[in-house]
């Protein structure tokens, strides 16, 4: 399939390749829709075994950035951007710098910020040519721990609804994945006496983790064979598959991570056939989005952000209702909630339109 089979199949608007062979900068930045504002998303830093999946995941991963913003009601679109390299051995000034340039190029299409294998250091060489970037020291800083909280409530709308209680005390939580927003929601589950599994593809990152905050270490192989309450995908996507989703020993699956499900309808189908409750992706992690439009918006306020990462857990009985009411999928029922207010603001616009005397 090519490019523009691809952005027709994902709905976007532009697709912008980055090439800078003085710094070997490889990257993509995808914006999928802007009918709710500029597309905010982060830049990811990833060895894609090939250009091709590094594009798709861009698409798959700005299109979602869409849904986020707009079943959390913010005005923003949705949009992504991918590096194409190590991000252990291939991070420099001039890379991040030259990113930066093709950000400013979009002259606010697209606002960039920290992703899986980029941090808030990087986002400050970005910053030095552009001006939108978010989450830099200056700013919101770490989006991490909003989102960490966001999960954490996520995961109480989650218990409420299939165990009756919010309650998570005593419950059994496998996580996968030890990285930021791992160790801030490790933290959350800890405190409230849930029992806490943690797997990382780097055993050590896993260890060091549960060392300093607690839980129990286990291999990245095993950890869809624990018996546990909820699982938790807090790493890269496309872990929840035809392969892995009948190795699942929980009843709730609920994580940060983006793109959980390799395919969209068809494992979202199979995990509600075997009795599992599934928090769509998108709706549970907003809480980062919540934290960078927080910035942009100006009066910046850490707490406002926390009560309303907190309103995830409301967002999310409210969408479980529905997907029971309708007879649909949680998955289906975010993604109508979603296009329900894209179109209506759509619908805004073209009334603008005609009362400025414009074309229809």
């Amino acid at each position: 399939m090519d490019v523009f089979e691809l952005m027709a199949t994902y709905g976007h608007e532009q697709v912008l390749f980055c090439w800078e062979p003085h710094v070997a900068l490889r990257a993509i930045i995808a914006i999928h829709d802007t009918t709710l504002g500029p597309a905010l998303g982060g830049v990811r830093m990833w060895m894609y075994p090939s250009e091709q999946e590094a594009l798709e995941d861009c698409l798959r991963l700005s299109r979602a950035m869409t849904y986020k913003a707009a079943v959390a009601g913010l005005n923003l679109g949705g949009g992504k951007a991918v590096i194409i390299g190590d991000p252990q051995k291939q991070k420099s000034e001039p890379l991040f710098r030259a990113f930066g340039r093709f950000v400013d190029t979009l002259a606010g299409r697209y606002i960039t910020a920290e992703d899986v294998g980029t941090t808030v250091a990087d986002m400050e060489w970005i910053r030095m040519e552009t001006r939108y970037v978010t989450g830099s020291p200056e700013g919101s800083g770490d989006p991490s721990p909003f989102t960490a909280h966001g999960v954490y409530w996520g995961m109480k709308a989650c218990a409420k609804v299939v165990f009756g209680s919010d309650s998570l005390a005593n419950r059994i939580v496998v996580v996968q994945g030890a990285g930021n927003v791992a160790r801030h929601l490790v933290e959350y589950l800890v405190r409230e006496d849930v029992r806490v599994y943690v797997a990382d593809l780097f055993p050590e990152k896993a260890q060091r983790l549960c060392d300093e905050i607690g839980g129990t270490p286990v291999g990245a192989e095993e950890v869809y064979d624990i018996p546990c309450d909820i699982f938790s995908p807090n790493a890269l996507g496309g872990v929840l598959n035809e392969t892995t989703i009948p190795r699942l020993r929980c009843a709730i699956v609920a994580g940060a991570a983006n793109n959980q499900l390799q395919d969209e309808y068809a494992d979202a189908k199979r995990l509600h056939e075997r009795g599992i409750l599934y928090a769509p992706d998108y709706v549970i992690n907003a809480g980062g989005l919540m934290n960078v439009a927080a910035e942009l918006e100006g009066n910046y306020n850490p707490k406002r952000v926390l009560d309303k990462t907190a309103g995830i857990y409301d967002t999310l009985i409210r969408l479980f209702r529905m997907a029971h009411e309708r007879g649909i999928l949680p998955t289906e029922a975010a993604a109508a909630l979603a296009e329900e207010r894209l179109a209506s603001v759509a619908s805004l616009r073209r009334l603008a339109t005609h009362s400025r005397g414009g074309t229809p």
